[in-house]
This record gives C-alpha cells, structure tokens and sequence, in this order.
C-alpha cells in the first residue's frame, strides 16, 4: 500500500504573497500535501491576537498559475488563519502546522510579540505539531535558499516523531550564505529584552504621537541560547511550551497566608 501523505497548513504572519512562505510552500510540497491558509496583509508583531469585534473574510486564491494545492486568504490575524483553517476549510486534523518563514528574528523574547510564532502556538494547543520558521532578514528580497536544507530537514523530524503535548519548535536561521551556517543547535531561549523609548511628536494638526523605537539587549551569557547560537552561526531550535504557568514557585505560592 502506499503511504498517505501527511497534510501540511502552512501559515504566516507577513502575508500569503510574502517570499519567505512562498518557499516554505515549496519545501512542503516535497514532503507533503499542502493547504495554505494565511493572512492577506502583513500581521508582524501581532501575538496570538485573534478576531472578536469584527467579521473574518476567508477566500480561495490562486497567486501561482500552475499551483495544484489549495490557498486561502484571510483577513484575520495568523491566529485566525489556523482557527479557520482547522474549523472551516480542511475536512480533516492536519498531520503538521508551519509559519513562516518569518522576514526577521524570533528569537528570543521576540516569540511573544510573534504572529508567526503564535500561529505555530494555536496549532498546538489544537494538538497539531507545529514548527515556526524565521529568517534573520528583514527584507523582503531576502535570500531564503540557505534556509530550505534545514527547513526540510526539521520538518522531516517533526513528521516522523513527533512533539509532546504541548510543544512547539521555534527555529531561527542567521542571514548568512549556506557555506557560512554551521549547522543546528538545540537551545533554550536567551534572557534578553527590548529596551524600548517612544519617540514623541506633534503633527501638522497640533496633535502629539509616539513612534516605538529601542534597542535589543541580550543580558544572557550562556553559551546554550538561541542568540548566542545564532551569532556564531548556527541555527537555533527551541522547543516552546504555552503552558505558562510559573511551576517553580507554586510551592512558595502555596505557603502565603492568602486565605486570611
């Protein structure tokens, strides 16, 4: 008998026509039979906002011609784009759940803020395995070829291990050239923060606003981190829980007299 092939949704956050999910498509495509659900603007920095106070447009699309798999639009949050997809446009759980790739770094505490990463996560709380993919490039003429051998050869992992209940991958890959990356490292997420500053204008109306501005600060020396992995330059793998209860201070917790 021959095997079924896995179903793969893939997702983003920068938008259905941005370069780096087209070729995170295409290496799906390799390994799996794909749907592609995702949003139809740039969502970055959105978090696992999702859509309450507003209606939700989902449309099939064809942005290539000779495509033969499935592609959605929507007007959601990447969120969205997975409740939507698993609820109203696939017949059936799918085997795996990709984002991105990512135009920028996810590193870090930058998971937080992430619509990539947050995709990746609502996948996994439906109980998909889910990897979210990024590229340290901002641009949108990044070169996401060196990132294609190590986006199949996770993936390739994931579908045939695995990840327990409540665990999702969050993989950074440096802006480097394939000769350059040395391979992939399995991290723990660096203490790091943004140091953030608004800066304050008035515009011709008399009206102040404020433009967010900062700088990243990583405060983490350890040699184990997906920065420091990426700035020596590795890819970085981080298994992600979204259980966010703090389990080490329930003890302590447990001990004040709160009930008084």
């Amino acid at each position: 008998m021959t095997k079924k092939k896995p179903l793969i949704l893939v997702t983003n956050d920068d938008g259905i026509t941005a370069p780096g999910i087209r070729t995170l498509i295409e290496v799906m495509k390799e390994l799996g039979d794909v749907v592609v659900v995702a949003p139809d603007s740039p969502q970055s920095g959105m978090g696992h906002a999702i859509t309450i106070s507003d209606t939700l447009f989902c449309e099939q699309v064809t942005i290539k011609e000779n495509y033969k798999h499935k592609e959605y639009s929507c007007s959601g949050t990447p969120a969205d784009c997975v409740k939507i997809a698993t609820q109203e446009i696939l017949h059936r759980k799918p085997d795996l759940c990709v984002s991105g790739i990512n135009h920028g770094s996810n590193s870090s505490i930058n998971v937080i803020y992430s619509g990539t990463m947050s995709a990746a996560v609502e996948a996994g709380v439906e109980g998909i395995p889910a990897i979210g993919f990024s590229l340290l490039d901002y641009s949108l003429n990044a070169d996401f070829e060196p990132a294609r051998k190590y986006v199949k050869a996770i993936t390739r992992n994931v579908i045939k291990n695995g990840l327990p209940k409540g665990v999702v991958l969050n993989v950074n890959i440096p802006k480097l050239p394939a000769s350059e990356i040395k391979g992939m490292k399995v991290c723990r997420q660096a203490n790091a923060q943004w140091e953030e500053e608004f800066d304050k204008r008035t515009n011709p109306q008399g009206r102040e606003y404020y433009w967010l501005t900062g700088k990243f600060v990583n405060k983490d020396k350890g040699e184990d981190t997906d920065e420091w992995a990426l700035e020596k330059g590795y890819v970085s793998v981080v298994p992600v829980q979204f259980d966010l209860t703090a389990h080490h201070f329930l003890d302590d917790l447990n001990n004040w007299e709160l009930n008084d």
